[in-house]
This record gives structure tokens, sequence and C-alpha cells, in this order.
């Protein structure tokens, strides 16, 4: 159980099957998680343009759309809260597809609500883990500001996805450390998720990219060979 003092955490479910969308709010909201339920992606879209949910929950297969096109419209849009996906289709492609298009973890159908629960406090406590704390580092070029949950350089916000902003984070706390793939999946994707090395690599080039933008000339991710990436913190 959530401890009763902290606010309970607010989750948007787009489930168009209304016995699986009982057993999952039922799930959910026993241990203090509160639900708000939407059988088709126009109403999850108005609901979630007017409330602030820490995290997403969603089907694929809808009456009036597919979900996973939603899920990458949310993030083009900049939206970082976490985005499970719900499938009754469990092949590794559909998998891949929808962790590529900003999905955070893949369930697919039928799964046990014990397992949905787990997978879904997970993906709130990783969430809230990048909220609090430290101060951001005015002396450097990169800074973390991390109630905003945002990333600056020069003092400009970087337009960045939520896991782009959390490899980003990382990567500067960690200056002058090499970090692994795997410590990356595990701290950012966690120890449950099926995202692989090509899904960090992935949004290391995007990454690199966005800097590159906005520092030409300078290499700020450096790969290393076989062991992984560290920051070069730019001047």
């Amino acid at each position: 159980m959530l401890s009763p003092q902290a606010p309970a955490p607010r989750v948007l479910l787009l489930e168009d099957d209304p016995a699986i969308a009982r057993t999952i709010c039922y799930a959910l909201e026993r241990e203090g998680i509160a639900v708000t339920h939407s059988l088709l992606i126009a109403d999850a879209r108005q609901q979630w343009a007017s409330v602030a949910f820490d995290a997403l929950l969603m089907d694929v297969g809808l009456p009036d759309g597919n979900g996973l096109d939603w899920c990458r419209e949310l993030r083009s849009t900049g939206s970082i809260a976490p985005v499970l996906v719900l499938s009754a289709r469990g092949e590794e492609m559909d998998k891949v597809l929808g962790l590529e298009l900003g999905a955070d973890d893949y369930l697919s159908k039928p799964f046990s609500p014990r397992e949905l629960l787990a997978r879904t406090r997970a993906l709130l406590r990783r969430s809230r883990q990048f909220q609090p704390a430290a101060q951001a580092q005015p002396a450097q070029a990169l800074q973390i500001d991390e109630q905003g949950q945002r990333i600056l350089l020069h003092s400009q916000t970087m337009d960045l996805t939520r896991r782009e902003y959390q490899l980003l984070q990382s990567l500067i706390q960690s200056a002058g450390r090499i970090l692994s793939r795997d410590a990356l999946l595990e701290q950012i994707w966690g120890l449950g998720s099926e995202s692989t090395d090509r899904t960090v690599d992935t949004h290391i080039k995007t990454l690199r990219a966005k800097l590159r933008e906005r520092l030409p000339g300078q290499e700020v991710i450096i790969t290393h060979r076989g062991l992984g990436y560290s920051l070069n913190q730019p001047g």
C-alpha cells in the first residue's frame, strides 16, 4: 500500500473491454491508486488534457483508433508521463514498435492483476524518483531542474522527451564516469522491462542530435566502445 501521507497517484486507463477495465480498476484502487477509465481515445484525450495524471495505461486496438498512434502523438508534444501498453498482440515486433513509439513498458494479455500492479507501481516509482532533491548546478552549462523535470542548457530549457530527460540527467549526475548500457537500462527502464541495448542506443542518438543542434562542433555524449557512454560537460 502507498503511504497515507503521500497524495494518491492518478492513473488514466484506456481500455474498451469493461470486464478487463473493472479488474484493473479494482486492483489499482485497492492499493491507493486513483483510476480514471476511458473506453475511447477521444474521451481519453479530453481527460488527459484536463487532469494531471501520473501515468497512462492503454490498450492498442480501440474502436476509434490505435493506442500507439496516440502514444506517439503524446511523445511528440513533449509529454513525459510514463505509459504502459496493454495488448493482446504479444509478438516481439509489436512490443518493439510500442517501445520505440514512446511506451515505457508493455504487458501482453492475458495478465495477472498482481503483475499489472507491480509494473504500474514500478513506473510510478521511477517517474517520481526524478523529481525532488538536488539544486541545479549553476557553474555548469547543463543544469538539472529536478522539480520541473527539465534540463537547462545555458539557462535555456531543452526540448526533451521523458526518456531523453532521464538519460541526460543520469549522465550529468555521473559526469566523468562511464555508464554501461545495462546500468542505464536498469536505472531508467527498470529490471522488469523488455527494453534492450538498442533502446538505449536509439534514445542516445536522438539526444545527441538535439545537443549537437544547440552546440555545433561539441561532442557532449561520448561513446566508449564496448563500455557505454559518458558526459563531457560543454563549456
